[in-house]
């Protein structure tokens, strides 16, 4: 019988609720859980997809030593005997464990709990310090604690919605999907967005101001001078609740419009409309994300938004506040348990001596850790230069995420012993440990996450761990054992974890913290089981918010309840020297972070497979680059190879380059190669927006795409991006494109490719190929047991032939020579007709069928979405949508005219 688990999403920190239904064959349904708050049924096209990551294909699922497979004990006995080594020879600094928003708040406690207080260092950071970093260090100096004012429910009742450097469509749908709903409820709803790029999410906005990168300290200074200038300034707010507003004008009054305007890169006029209406319009949420916080100057950015909010008395209450929306399903609950460097557990801070003895009293600790640990760039580049001599990294692939990629791989090489707890055996990062952990998956993990607006959820098991695979909390309880903590790690459950963690937030507190969930200190199995979703604070005497948010009537949490005002001093914005252009690195719409979990799910490759770079049509021209062509972006650090999308999205001078690719995925195009370790001085947090590089054109010999019902195990080409298929009969199918720079024949490029996939099959493989050597063009095919088995197109230019349709390939049955030759033409048949690329990636509707819809009459987003079911799920496909459709109007409206005139 069918069994549905209530459960949480994996992916970003919206936190949405997940139902997950295990059939009686063991497959699994996914779908959003109606009565969950965050997302009330909603889910993006990577959360709809959750089921197509299940597989077992990839994972680790014993223990390894050496590469070889070991016993638990033998590799638990090793991690706490080197570990403990280390500290007795070099001292507790010199081990470390580097963790991630990944892990659930229970694995993050015990994590943080074993460092801090059993080993007695601070060396335990996380990659939510490369997301979220200038974020808490803003917060902390503003209000002196790391809290969200509000909450979801803002967005939906604002007036005006403002987002900076955040691409809610693709990044947050289901946010942008409720900020949508509400605008087309109340079209009298105002949105901004504040981006370089022209994104998916500015289709929504009523105004989208293309900034200069590291812009937006000058932008909100200059909007705080001129709200003080138009008597803007809530001044009895101020007078009772806030501290440094004078400070902080002295600088802002140095940036009138003219001056933003200049070193924003903006007209007067679009910076004055932007004043102007933020200055009218009371009721405003801004949202910031990783456009803001991955910067040298991102904490300062943080602060210039919150103090406009601050000054204008736009906090805590209903559509007003600051909003920091983060990048990672549990950024927050392991910043809540102190599982950043300088972070103690409970939101406590570990340079108050009170705070410490709190927190060392309520563990029973031997030696608690007195000074923030090494961030996240500065662990690496201590283990680089020899200080770190064991590393334990949990859920995380810092040689593809850390900026100067290579510099941390080598950092890892030098490492004397490194241990990887991860889901899969193979990744950019597990190819440097010494011991591999087993560690549980999403469907199999047991806990807590808390997502952007404070909201603590749980998520849920619901597949067994398959092999020897142990949750993270587990592992690291064991070896805190081996190291001689038992009594403090003797956990049975996350149950038991989450009641001390409850317990120890309520210490000492009585308000004087925001952090505060002890009404579930002494929570039992059953009723964690049963838990919930709940927004914190929740104290045990049940006096919480009244509504949710912080900071309507003051409260601050400062030794004098008064917010501080920070002046801040607008970094600047100048253009790179000549020849060099600014980098700007982010995520794309269906994939996340290194692709490790998204890039199992075939239909999540389908809208966008490979690597690229968006330049604009000017630098392309300068360069002599085309659209599709191979583009090399380059720095002192080294280079990356990706194809070009000529685009106005960007601005002149910039480059646009994803996050995602890995040494899994791709030949050349793990991006953080070239993105510098310079790092924002109060965060920590490294500038990951803005780096400065050179484009040049690479010439191709041969450009091809293949599809193949098995993997090369090499793919010998300059240039590659794999991606599985789906619905072809073979879970080991691939689609590749690829490029080559040497002049090989295309008898010998093709062959390369499909030596391996006919393997196994009974009969002899039969091959047939086209080549017109005078147009540049090959294609080969291969059939073995009456199916096709892999197909290769190539050419001299850019491939021309429909992704969608060569993808279905694979395990076509041969229905004689008119089918061999349909095929190896290139072009599906006639009562097929081609969906063209796809756009739609929860439903997979492609641009020609759109196209066509709109043709037959649905002319509106809407209509498409009744009309083929595009954009009616996830929705982040939308704007897509409304581009082609506007892209056919004047089709329409020419044969209209022509129409009419005869």
């Amino acid at each position: 019988m069918a069994e549905t688990t209530r459960t949480a999403c994996p992916y970003c920190g919206v936190g949405c609720g997940v139902l997950a239904t295990r059939h009686d064959d063991g497959s699994v349904t996914v779908k959003g859980d109606p009565e969950h708050p965050s997302n009330f049924g909603r889910l993006c096209s990577k959360g709809s997809a959750l089921a197509d990551t299940l597989a077992l294909e990839g994972r680790l699922l014993h223990p390894e030593i050496g590469g070889r497979r070991a016993s638990w004990d033998m590799a638990l006995d090793l991690v706490a005997r080197r570990f403990s080594e280390a500290i007795r020879e070099h001292g507790p600094d010199s081990v470390a464990i580097y963790g991630s928003g990944q892990l659930l708040t229970e694995d993050y406690y015990a994590a943080n709990k074993l460092m801090k207080g059993f080993i007695g260092s601070a060396n335990i950071d996380t990659n939510s310090r490369l997301c979220m970093a200038s974020s808490v260090a803003g917060h902390r100096r503003a209000f002196g604690s790391d809290t969200v004012p509000g909450g979801y429910e803002d967005l939906e009742e604002a007036d005006l919605v403002v987002l900076v450097g955040s691409n809610l469509a693709w990044c947050h749908p289901v946010l942008f999907q409720r900020l949508e709903a509400a605008k087309a409820v109340r079209p009298s709803m105002r949105v901004v967005t504040i981006d370089p790029r022209r994104t998916a999410t500015s289709e929504l906005a009523d105004l989208h101001l293309s900034i200069r990168p590291d812009g937006d300290t000058a932008l909100f200074a200059g909007l705080l001078a001129y709200l003080d200038e138009g008597g803007r300034i809530d001044r009895a707010y101020v007078r009772q609740h806030v501290n440094g507003l004078d400070e902080a004008l002295a600088i802002a009054r140095q940036w009138p419009v003219s001056a933003v305007a200049a070193a924003t890169g903006l007209s007067p006029a679009e910076t004055g409309a932007f004043f102007e209406l933020f200055a009218r319009t009371p009721k405003v949420v801004t949202v910031y994300s990783q456009g803001v916080n991955q910067s040298v100057s991102g904490t300062d950015k943080v602060n210039a938004i919150v103090n406009v909010h601050l000054a204008t008395g736009r906090i805590g209450k209903p559509g007003m506040g600051p909003f920091s929306v983060t990048g990672q399903p549990n950024a927050m609950g392991g910043r809540e348990v102190g599982g950043l460097a300088n972070m103690l557990a409970a939101h406590m801070d570990l340079d108050n001596p009170a705070h410490r003895d709190i927190v060392q009293g309520f563990w029973n600790a031997p030696k608690l850790a007195a000074k923030p640990g090494l961030k996240a760039v500065e662990l690496f580049d201590a283990m680089h230069e020899g200080r770190i001599k064991a590393v334990w990294i949990m859920a995380t692939n810092p040689v593809d995420s850390l900026p100067d990629a290579d510099r941390v791989r080598e950092a890892l090489g030098r490492c004397p012993f490194v241990v990887v707890s991860d889901v899969l055996r193979d990744t950019d990062t597990t190819r440097h440990a010494h011991v591999l952990l087993p560690a549980a998956a999403w469907g199999e993990k047991d806990g807590t996450v808390t997502n952007s607006e404070r909201r603590i959820s749980r998520q849920r098991a619901f597949l067994p761990l398959p092999g020897e695979v142990l949750p993270d909390w587990a592992i690291i309880s064991a070896v805190a054992r081996r190291m001689g903590h038992g009594q403090a790690f003797g956990y049975t459950s996350p149950a038991d974890i989450f009641a001390e963690h409850a317990a120890l937030s309520g210490v000492a507190n009585n308000g004087s913290r925001d952090f505060d969930i002890s009404v579930h200190a002494g929570i039992g199995q059953p009723d964690y089981d049963a838990l919930e979703p709940f927004l914190w604070p929740a104290p045990a005497d049940g006096k919480g918010l009244e509504d949710g948010r912080f900071f309507a009537q003051g409260g601050y949490f400062t030794p004098d309840s008064k917010a501080r005002m920070v002046p801040v001093v607008p970094a600047a914005t100048g253009s790179e020297e000549d020849g060099l252009l600014t980098l700007n690195t982010g995520r794309i719409r269906d994939q996340w972070h290194t692709m490790t979990r998204t890039g199992r799910a075939a239909r999540l490759l389908t809208h966008i497979a490979e690597p690229f770079a968006e330049i604009h049509p000017d630098d392309a021209a300068a360069q002599g680059i085309a659209a599709a062509d191979l583009l090399e972006v380059s720095n002192v650090r080294g280079s990356v190879l990706v194809r070009a999308v000529v685009t106005d999205r960007v601005r002149r001078g910039e480059v646009f380059v994803p996050m995602h690719w890995t040494g899994q995925f791709s030949a050349r195009a793990r991006i953080d190669v070239l993105t510098g370790r310079q790092r924002d001085p109060f965060s920590g947090q490294p500038g990951l927006k803005r780096n400065a590089v050179r484009i040049s054109p690479v010439a191709a010999r041969w450009h091809g795409f293949a599809v193949l019902s098995r993997a090369p195990e090499h793919l010998p080409f300059a240039y590659w991006a794999l991606a599985p298929l789906t619905d072809v009969g073979t879970s080991e199918a691939v689609k590749i494109e690829f490029a080559t720079l040497e002049d090989d024949t295309p008898e010998e490029i093709a062959a390369s490719l499909l030596r391996r996939c006919t393997l196994g099959g009974t009969g002899k493989p039969e091959q047939m190929s086209f080549h017109a050597a005078s147009d540049g063009l090959y294609r080969c095919m291969v059939w073995q047991d009456g199916v096709l088995a892999g197909a290769v197109f190539l050419a001299r230019t850019p491939v021309a032939v429909s992704r969608s349709w060569a993808s279905s390939l694979p395990g076509t049955r041969d229905d004689g020579p008119a089918t061999r030759w349909r095929l190896l033409a290139g072009r599906p048949a006639a009562d097929v007709p081609d969906k063209g690329p796809v756009v739609c990636t929860c439903f997979q509707i492609g641009a020609n069928e759109i196209r066509r819809a709109a043709a037959e009459g649905s002319g509106t987003v809407a209509a498409i979405g009744a009309c083929l079911g595009a954009g009616s799920n996830c929705g982040s496909c939308r704007p897509e949508i409304a581009r082609l459709l506007a892209e056919c109007k004047p089709h329409e409206e020419a044969h209209d005219h022509a129409a009419r005139s005869a």
